[in-house]
């Protein structure tokens, strides 16, 4: 869709006294349950957000508040944006492309 953003976020909650951030990442994704407005995926290394830029940003910072609030005191994060403005750019498009090429893969 045009307007819309493919962003991936990584955050990494730090000084948790755990090695173990799985509780953390599932209590960030709260915050895109039940959004109209965007799409999301998660994958292993973050979650891929898709919608207009502001509305991505916006649940981004709220995402990356999540681990203070639950007790960490130090938050890595981490956003790459694919802001494409000559057609528009989907995740599924995204993958859909690379597999023409490459069938053989696996998404």
């Amino acid at each position: 869709m045009k307007g819309q953003v493919v962003a991936e976020v990584s955050i990494i909650p730090v000084g948790t006294g755990d090695t173990g951030i799985s509780r953390y990442i599932a209590a960030c994704l709260e915050v895109l349950e039940g959004r109209k407005d965007l799409s999301y995926r998660l994958t292993p290394m973050g979650t891929v957000i898709e919608g207009p830029l502001g509305k991505v940003f916006e649940v981004t910072h709220k995402m990356h508040e999540v681990p203070f609030s639950k007790g960490a005191s130090r938050v890595v994060t981490i956003i790459k944006i694919d802001d494409r403005r000559d057609k528009p750019s989907t995740m599924t498009g995204k993958v859909e492309s690379v597999l023409k090429l490459r069938p053989s893969i696996k998404a």
